[in-house]
């Protein structure tokens, strides 16, 4: 179990991130249109994982809206966000924000957020997933995870793009 801060708040995960140099573990989210996603469709491409909460916040917005813009020039790269909203308010939120260099991934009906440790088990945001980003080499191992310690601010961008270069 990791913890995380709300506002300053403990709050704990129900494990950890997965190990840097480890295999990822394949998962199954629900992408916007209800088809499945398994993480194994991508061998072969870098993926970087952005784990939030809600596209409903502004952090969590931003944090798509970023992604979307810095790695959106990377070769062989794809960003999945990953939240529990429901496909629908993450498809309305992309078309929205003319947002097409992400693709959003729902876990509001798989098991992603126990898998990847990053479950919140307490708290008022008990249920939803802690921010974090973690990213794969196109073998599909991981090479760089980070959870943020306070969920009202930014993964650090500059390390995910560096990692993903």
């Amino acid at each position: 179990m990791a913890t995380v801060t709300l506002k300053g708040n403990t709050l704990n995960t129900i494990g950890n991130l997965p190990q840097n140099q480890s295999k990822a573990e394949n998962i199954e989210l629900v992408k916007t249109d209800l088809s499945t996603l398994n993480l194994t469709d991508y061998l072969g491409k870098k993926v970087v994982l952005n784990i939030f909460p809600s596209v409903d916040t502004g952090v969590c917005a931003q944090s798509v809206r970023q992604f979307n813009k810095d790695l959106s020039s990377l070769e062989n790269t794809v960003v999945i966000c990953v939240s529990k909203d429901l496909p629908f308010a993450q498809n309305r939120f992309c078309a929205a924000e003319g947002l097409d260099n992400v693709i959003m991934a729902s876990d509001f009906r798989t098991d992603f957020g126990k898998v990847y440790g990053v479950e919140m088990t307490d708290g008022p945001l008990k249920g939803l997933l802690a921010r974090a980003v973690v990213v794969l080499n196109e073998e599909g191992t991981i090479v760089y995870t980070e959870l943020v310690p306070e969920i009202t601010t930014e993964p650090n961008y500059e390390a995910a793009l560096t990692a993903t270069k």
